[in-house]
């Protein structure tokens, strides 16, 4: 079986792009489920699948943060790995849906949970508003709207990640991925002409995909009037490369194999080289540092 990947919220299970890719299992949220159901439903997982991955965006209640951790510290399971996101919505939603390609690959543990930070880096994700008028208000830091008040009516096009940007949808395009990517888009109440046109010319994107708006968007986005977008790699072949060609090391603190600069499971950061220890002959070497990806 592969390794689980759960999510606290359906909006983050997208449709799978190829057969071979697994559904996320959706954890119950403490309002739908006791403490000892929750227990249950974990234990469940770890006995089919052997690791859970769970991942969470970082606006996730604190309360539900706080019960996932009860729950993997009443397991006493270091097989359990808890991720947070400041990705938007639909942005984890496809950071979610790679992990899940990559699961029934033969990747370990620590590997696939640690590749989560390294793919989140590659998912351009942002939306386009019906103004600028509340962007001050969005839970990233974006440069203010220049000009006279007038200039933050109409359009806006924001990216939040891995670069934060805001411009006009009518004037300079957003900076968008050197690589190839497809781009999946869910409207809200606002046109998505300009998304699937405009700048998915710009961005030469390899295809594009509606699904519908995450329940959280318009809560993130401070507003309904907007089509939210995340152009991302959906190559799984190209996945596995990207996280295959990263060098890979034991954790100093539990022993997962990670790539990376922390680990996944128990979240212990890698030492700096001049703090390391040597290791004896035989010890785990890494497959090199991360390749470019070329269009």
């Amino acid at each position: 079986m592969p390794i689980a990947i759960a999510v606290t919220s359906a909006d983050l299970v997208l449709p799978a792009t190829d057969p071979h890719t697994p559904a996320a299992h959706v954890l119950t949220p403490p309002g739908g489920q006791d403490f000892p159901t929750a227990l249950a439903e974990a234990a469940g997982l770890l006995e089919r699948h052997g690791y859970v991955i769970a991942v969470y965006p970082a606006t996730t209640p604190r309360g539900y943060v706080q019960r996932l951790h009860a729950v993997r510290a009443m397991l006493e399971s270091d097989r359990i790995a808890l991720l947070p996101t400041s990705l938007p919505p639909l942005g984890a939603a496809v950071l979610v849906r790679q992990l899940r390609q990559l699961s029934v690959c033969d990747f370990s543990p620590g590997v696939l949970g640690a590749a989560a930070r390294l793919l989140s880096h590659y998912i351009y994700a942002g939306a386009l508003l019906g103004s600028a008028s509340r962007t001050d208000r969005l839970p990233i830091a974006l440069p203010p709207v220049t000009g006279p008040r007038s200039s933050a009516s109409g359009p806006h096009a924001v990216l939040a990640r891995p670069t934060a940007q805001l411009v006009r949808a009518s004037g300079v395009g957003l900076a968008g991925p050197q690589f190839a990517t497809t781009l999946t888009y869910a409207p809200g109440q606002l046109d998505s002409e300009w998304v699937t046109g405009q700048l998915a010319r710009q961005w030469q994107v390899q295809g594009v995909h509606p699904v519908p708006l995450p329940e959280q968007s318009p809560s993130w986005w401070r507003t309904n009037k907007l089509v939210e977008f995340a152009a991302a790699i959906q190559d799984a072949s190209v996945l596995y490369q990207m996280v295959s060609s990263m060098r890979q090391e034991a954790c100093h603190w539990c022993g997962f194999t990670l790539i990376g600069d922390r680990c996944a499971f128990c979240s212990a950061p890698v030492p700096a080289a001049r703090d390391r220890v040597p290791r004896a002959i035989g010890g785990a070497s890494g497959g090199g540092q991360r390749k470019a990806l070329a269009r």
